[in-house]
């Protein structure tokens, strides 16, 4: 237990008989949920964790063949569960961590009672009728920048991501999560978060779930919301009034909101 719990700088937090674990998306850390904590911890339990790359995870525990797919990652949200002795867990991912949840709620149904679909995509590439948002070639000038010029693709996707271009203070905090994060592992995590095509697992998911989607999101546009709510059993969408990809950071009290409405529902 205490190995897991190590390797992914895991934390316990709060009070109440509900679990939610937080996972965040690609090239951030836990502390992008650190809203959501304060407004919930006094009546939940949360478990905030790193994956293993980002944040204070352990390094020496980064396995190229176990994170080649979501799978591995899914793996970690598992055992830290299982580590931890809870059977019923809410489980609240942002962007790419959206998927995980989903694989993980596959591989083990009985662990989670809720999931929350933060700005998901289960597939970020156009394919005939689908809109991801990306064309292929648009992904391979993403990961041709990412590798010759990690810093300087930090600096310029962040504030994209991030939108709210009137507070560019929330651009450079993602751009300083980015440029935190190990160049080689971000360049892996990057190639298995864009290429994952996860259209399939939505049908196979008996968990319910909930899709959080801004109105103006360059990595996941108003599309996606409304294929997640089709395709994905038991999902509620709600389209929030906020730009960007990441909600929790720019508009916490609607997300605050619409996440504490799903629990309680």
């Amino acid at each position: 237990m205490a190995e897991v719990l190590k390797r992914n700088n895991v934390r316990v937090i709060g009070q109440g008989e509900k679990v939610i674990i937080f996972a965040h998306g690609f090239g951030c850390d836990q502390n992008v949920w650190r809203h959501l904590i304060n407004a919930y911890q006094d009546k939940l339990r949360l478990i905030l964790f790193d994956y293993v790359g980002a944040g204070e995870s352990d390094l020496n525990a980064y396995d190229s063949t176990r994170y080649s797919t979501l799978d591995g990652y899914a793996l970690d949200v598992v055992e830290i569960l299982e580590a931890l002795q809870i059977d019923e867990a809410i489980f609240v991912g942002h962007s790419v961590s959206s998927m995980v949840g989903v694989r993980a709620a596959i591989s083990r149904p009985q662990l989670f009672t809720k999931l929350v679909f933060v700005s998901p995509s289960p597939c970020y590439f156009n394919d005939g009728d689908y809109i991801g948002g990306l064309e292929k070639e648009d992904l391979d000038a993403l990961f041709e920048m990412m590798e010759s010029n990690y810093l300087g693709w930090s600096s310029a996707m962040a504030p994209l991501i991030m939108g709210n271009a009137e507070r560019p203070e929330l651009g450079d905090e993602l751009t300083a999560n980015f440029c935190a994060t190990d160049p080689d592992i971000a360049r892996e995590f990057a190639r298995v978060t864009f290429l994952s095509d996860n259209r399939a697992d939505l049908a196979k998911l008996n968990v319910p779930n909930l899709t959080l989607q801004c109105k103006d999101d360059i990595l996941a546009p108003l599309e996606v919301g409304y294929y997640m709510q089709k395709h994905a059993p038991q999902n509620t969408l709600v389209i929030l009034e906020a730009a960007g990809h990441c909600p929790h950071l720019s508009a916490p009290e609607q997300t605050i909101q619409a996440i504490r409405e799903f629990i309680e529902a």
